[in-house]
């Protein structure tokens, strides 16, 4: 029996400032002979007339029309335009979700990136990308480092000015910044200031890269790229993992990209915002009964740069109800509360590690049974500061944490 013919791929085809001009051969037949155009309004307004498809604009939101938009024309020669390399922040993730990879004939095109390398001298593999492309401004401080080389991958025209703003909020007003605009494009050109000089009402190309060449102000408090920030960072009432613990508690939680933590009791969310500053994919879920402290976390994460933290105002272990599986479970706070150490035992897949601190005699003791029973590993943690005593310096003792890490059996290796 001869098998029924696959429908055909569906041809991604990227596409640049430089419109039909700057496509390759097989991107340029591929939209001569395609059936139907899927594009950006903007894109499709690139393709000259002998494009004889029909032209569909993507509706907004963009994501969740996919499926429906395919199924339409589905049996069809369909093209769908993606600006410059589709798997760059672009549509051919949500392609290749909906249909699988052996169900696209990719066509890339030079990246916004590498146009704005190439214009730079700045290699691409040294030079750091966050994109603000529907997402907040404040993802971007998180990256922000002395002498580091970014790009921002710009959501508009009006982008450059909050970029600046941002920059100045968060120390680094004397960075320099240049906007790239239609990269590719007869009408590229570049716009250049600094933060702390950059007029809010220039004009910019809604098309555009921004090139920051980061710089902090002097006297500016300095934060590490590694777990421990310093207690300064952070705007708390005292409810607050200080900062040698607090890098302990991540080495031990060891997050990994892509990972998800739950952070139960978040104080002033610490622990949370550290694990998400460890990479760009890391997820958190804080749990935080206390409303003002909440709102308070909340803040905090937007400041250092993680403003995706995810903030569940509610008591565990009834506030866990619903929440995705964790890879990770932090427990600062309410260890004795009835059913939530078993809660987050029971959430934790075989390979999820536990960990809880706690300062109270009656935690102890909870999590001395349970290293009896579960094995692990329980550590004190004392960390001493040296004070004036008087002319001379002597050590003053923080109150002592004790520390229970665990991971749950069966984990592949």
């Amino acid at each position: 029996m001869t098998p029924a013919p696959r429908p055909p791929a569906v041809t991604v085809v990227g596409i640049g400032a430089d419109g039909w001009a700057g496509l390759a051969l097989a991107s340029q037949d591929a939209l001569r002979g395609a059936e139907v155009i899927i594009g950006g309004a903007r894109q499709l307004a690139l393709l000259p007339a002998e494009c004889r498809g029909e032209r569909v604009p993507w509706p907004s939101p963009l994501r969740p029309a996919v499926p429906g938009l395919l199924a339409a024309h589905a049996g069809r020669r369909v093209a769908v335009l993606a600006s410059g390399d589709p798997f760059f922040h672009g549509i051919g993730r949500a392609l290749a979700d909906e249909l699988g990879p052996d169900a696209l004939r990719v066509l890339p095109h030079p990246s916004s990136v590498s146009y704005a390398c190439a214009r730079l001298g700045w290699p691409v593999e040294d030079t750091g990308v966050v994109t603000l492309v529907g997402r907040p401004t404040a993802r971007l401080a998180a990256a922000l480092h002395d002498g580091r080389r970014l790009l921002v991958l710009s959501a508009g025209a009006d982008t450059p000015a909050e970029v600046a703003a941002l920059l100045r909020d968060r120390g680094y007003g004397p960075t320099r910044m240049r906007v790239l605009e239609q990269l590719g494009a007869d009408a590229e050109r570049q716009v250049e200031g600094s933060a702390d000089t950059w007029d809010a009402a220039c004009a910019v190309d809604p098309l555009n890269v921004i090139a920051l060449d980061c710089r902090r102000a002097h006297g500016v408090l300095r934060l590490s790229a590694a777990p421990g920030l310093p207690d300064e960072a952070y705007e708390h009432d005292g409810q607050l993992t200080k900062r040698h613990v607090r890098a302990a508690t991540l080495a031990a939680l060891a997050p990994a990209p892509g990972e998800l933590l739950w952070d139960i009791g978040g104080g002033s969310g610490s622990i949370a915002i550290e694990w998400m500053r460890t990479h760009p994919s890391c997820r958190a879920v804080t749990v935080e009964r206390d409303g003002v402290r909440a709102e308070r976390i909340a803040r905090n994460a937007d400041t250092l740069g993680v403003p995706a933290l995810r903030v569940v105002r509610g008591a565990a272990p009834e506030a866990l109800a619903g929440l995705p599986a964790p890879d990770a479970v932090f427990i600062g706070g309410g260890l004795t509360v009835p059913g939530l150490l078993d809660a987050c035992w029971d959430a934790l897949a075989p390979g999820g590690r536990l960990v809880a601190n706690t300062v109270t005699l009656e935690s102890e003791a909870l999590l001395a049974e349970r290293y009896r029973a579960l094995g692990g590993e329980l550590v004190r943690l004392a960390v001493a500061h040296a004070v004036p005593v008087g002319g001379f310096t002597g050590w003053r003792q923080a109150m002592p944490v004790t520390q229970w890490s665990v991971t749950k059996s069966g984990e592949l290796t």
